[in-house]
């Protein structure tokens, strides 16, 4: 992953990832096999038609090999491609709905044609088309099941879409166009991926001095089910980094988060033997880390601490709402995500001093009292939304109102407020979408085109290793 790093500690992401597969379709491309497939289970699937006009030993033997064939492609619709699991399934998923649709057209175009020839009967017409339908839909389920099972990237929209219009006549071949787009760029994506992963995880290029301690941003915790992170550790991992998580509190006050946090410091220190961590801290998490390095003595065991999108200046806008919204109503509205919070596991959760800390104020009191320690090595990194709808709810409602009240931001936090420490690295990549809060951690597991989040943190992560931390 490419970065461009300018005197200004400014860095601009515009390198795309290299998909060396080209194909046949616009929304199919990559297997060999494809135009065969498609060719060969059309006249499979309307197989009866020649059956008609063939003595009965080539009747037999005609439908035996094309039995033969339809199971076996339904099973095994592409012996290409080097990865396994899910990819595999990803792979051949992809394969079966595209040939569902190339051939339900080709079976279309020759049923026409046959129903001009004059010598062709109703009663051949009528059975080859049951048997072509029921042929069809094996292989769109066949299909849509293994897609529906193992894709990321179709996420809940298109899977609800595709249940609720599957059946509406236009929109359902526009939807499957889409998922057929949809899961292709996917697996190219990540085989793109897991190619630089084999390639670079030998190297150990992320094995750092010291383990790597995430810290997550407010209103989340870090769990066993659902990695605040995404797929970002473990690629780290799989390239040597030693992983560890924060733990603290997902709504609190800074001080207090910061205190939970200096505790799980010195748990790391004590487990690995190491003398210090190497922090990398999304959010409020990166406030939270900064009070605990200048104010509560985490300076000794902190090699590095890297923001990611830190409200370092503070937000303008929730500073409005808390001035704005009557009492009553922000004491309930803390009330009911108090409440909430202590059941996701917050043994002490305060919604509004969360809230009040990331305030534009109450940040640069933060800034004031809480330098930086010239034992640590600061740096931060960056990103912004192109548009409101680039991100997803929240976001895509927040996005307008923090460009107001902030200008240029991720859908919560503001370009201006991000920078922070010797170094800022700012994501930019190509296209209309731009990278949010929650794609900078992998938050919904989104591929962004020219841009791979994991190999991005991999770098990062090497950049320390580099410099001895």
């Amino acid at each position: 992953m490419a970065c461009h790093v300018n005197k200004g500690g400014t860095a601009v992401n515009t390198a795309p990832l290299d998909f060396s597969q080209r194909g046949f379709l616009f929304f199919y491309k990559g297997d060999a096999m494809f135009i065969i497939h498609s060719i060969v289970t059309t006249l499979v699937l309307n197989l009866y038609l020649f059956l008609d006009i063939t003595d009965f030993g080539a009747k037999l033997l005609l439908a035996v090999l094309g039995g033969i064939y339809f199971i076996a492609f339904c099973i095994f619709p592409s012996f290409s491609g080097k990865y396994g699991g899910k990819l595999k399934i990803l792979h051949c998923g992809n394969i079966l709905l595209t040939v569902f649709l190339t051939t339900s057209v080709f079976s279309l175009i020759l049923l026409i044609a046959m129903i001009t020839a004059s010598d062709v009967s109703a009663k051949t017409l009528i059975i080859n088309s049951v048997i072509v339908i029921l042929g069809e839909l094996i292989i769109f389920w066949d299909g849509m099941i293994r897609v529906y099972c193992v894709s990321t990237q179709l996420g809940i929209k298109w899977r609800v879409l595709g249940a609720v219009f599957g059946m509406i006549p236009i929109i359902n071949i526009i939807l499957l166009i889409k998922i057929i787009s949809v899961t292709g760029k996917e697996y190219r994506f990540e085989c793109a991926a897991a190619d630089k992963n084999t390639d670079s995880a030998s190297l150990e290029l992320c094995r750092t001095k010291y383990p790597i301690l995430m810290v997550h941003g407010v209103f989340f915790r870090d769990t066993k089910l659902f990695n605040y992170w995404g797929r970002i550790p473990a690629k780290l991992e799989k390239n040597g980094a030693v992983i560890y998580y924060g733990n603290q509190q997902s709504a609190a006050s800074v001080s207090d988060c910061a205190e939970e946090l200096v505790k799980r410091i010195k748990e790391i220190i004590s487990e690995t033997g190491s003398e210090k961590v190497n922090i990398i801290a999304h959010s409020k998490g990166g406030l939270d880390a900064r009070y605990a390095i200048s104010r509560l003595g985490a300076d000794k065991y902190t090699a590095s601490l890297t923001t990611v999108n830190t409200p370092h200046r503070g937000c303008l806008f929730a500073e409005y709402l808390l001035e704005k919204v009557p009492e009553k109503i922000r004491l309930g509205i803390a009330s009911k995500y108090n409440a909430a919070l202590k059941k996701a596991g917050d043994t002490n959760p305060d919604f509004l001093a969360a809230v009040t800390d990331l305030t534009a104020s109450r940040c640069s009191e933060l800034n004031e009292s809480c330098p930086d320690s010239e034992n640590v090595y600061y740096q931060s990194i960056g990103s912004k939304s192109k548009k409101a709808s680039s991100g997803q709810f929240p976001l895509n409602l927040s996005y307008r109102f923090v460009k107001y009240f902030d200008g240029e931001n991720d859908g919560l936090v503001s370009v201006n407020s991000m920078k922070w420490g010797s170094r800022f690295v700012f994501l930019q990549p190509q296209g209309k979408r731009g990278i949010t809060h929650g794609d900078v951690i992998d938050l919904n597991r989104q591929n962004i085109k020219g841009f791979d989040v994991r190999e991005f943190y991999a770098g990062i992560v090497n950049g320390l290793k580099q410099k001895g931390l």
